[in-house]
């Protein structure tokens, strides 16, 4: 979900952005370990835990365990070893890998294949230790995206693949150029303490927004989820972009655009705290990483009708 939360920084140039946002854009999960999300989301589902899911052991999750340890009479050291994690009933097992994960599977191992996927840049919506809907359309996502059998259930393939951070490198040809051109603000994964789904472009009002590349408009209107007036474009191998909070939309559903082809202008509407283009990168539907499939740059503008706007056989959608 987009919060709107806005960084106004100095502008800086593209390349140096797209750096700085691969280095920083989820420093949480790329440090964070699968068995401390495991625990965080065990004490967090008993209300003991109050603060993200991010894998990072600290003084928080060290207060939760002893909190827990000491409510069930047991040594307090802040450590969730053995007889923690049997205290912690089915939140506290079984081991990541000991069973097929299905929908409605919840445990220890659900939070763990959670954290892996969003790791990884598929987002399950909640690392809560709970197999929904959003958690197995991330596994799909992952699997298809690796090319593995994609069936939505984390077996032992899967999760040797997340074990091992294959899906780490886009295997597509896809990319997309910018948006618009302008420095990006908060980007994918943990930010402010909550999870972004993609990244910001603080930019004046009234910015003209381009597509990202060659497309179908799936969905142009006002969305009730946060996103204010959205435009959604699908694109090949399962791809979709979408562009958030802006003041006006420029296309139709059903149109057919190009690299560059004007979308709207950057607004503020929906859950925002001021003008800024939210855009994502979903792959069958899971909220992805931008940042591996962006191109340094942006589209030269193109109409909805004529050929792709295509600089080269490696730009997208050519």
């Amino acid at each position: 979900m987009p919060r709107g939360r806005i960084r106004w920084g100095v502008p800086v140039p593209v390349a140096v952005a797209l750096t700085l946002i691969a280095l920083i854009a989820a420093p949480p999960a790329s440090a964070g370990s699968p068995k401390v999300a495991a625990v965080q989301a065990a004490l967090k589902a008993r209300g003991l835990y109050a603060a993200e899911v991010d894998g990072v052991a600290g003084p928080l999750t060290r207060a939760a365990v002893m909190s827990f340890q000491r409510r069930k009479r047991l040594s307090v050291d802040g450590v969730a070893g053995p007889r923690t994690r049997r205290a912690l009933g089915r939140r506290g097992r079984p081991a990541l890998g000991s069973r097929v994960l299905a929908p409605s599977a919840v445990g220890w191992d659900v939070a763990m294949l959670q954290f892996l996927l969003w790791r990884e840049g598929y987002s399950p919506g909640a690392i809560d230790g709970a197999m929904g809907p959003g958690t197995s359309r991330a596994v799909y996502a992952y699997q298809r995206a690796i090319g593995i059998g994609a069936d939505g259930l984390a077996g032992p393939r899967t999760i040797r693949a997340l074990r091992r951070g294959a899906g780490s490198h886009p295997d597509s040809p896809v990319r997309f150029y910018h948006p618009l051109n302008g420095p990006i603000g908060d980007g994918f994964g943990h930010v402010g303490g909550r999870r972004h789904t993609g990244l910001d472009f603080p930019v004046p009002g009234g910015t003209r927004i381009k597509a990202g590349g060659r497309g179908v408009v799936e969905f142009a209107g006002f969305n009730t989820g946060g996103y204010g007036n959205l435009v959604v474009l699908r694109h090949r191998l399962g791809f979709q972009s979408w562009y958030a909070h802006m003041s006006r939309i420029a296309v139709r559903p059903g149109q057919a655009v190009n690299g560059g082809t004007l979308l709207g202008w950057v607004g503020s509407t929906g859950r925002s705290t001021g003008p800024h283009l939210h855009f994502e990168v979903r792959r069958y539907g899971t909220p992805v990483n931008p940042i591996p499939y962006v191109l340094p740059g942006t589209a030269a503008y193109r109409a909805a009708s004529g050929p792709p706007a295509c600089a080269g056989a490696r730009t997208p959608f050519c």
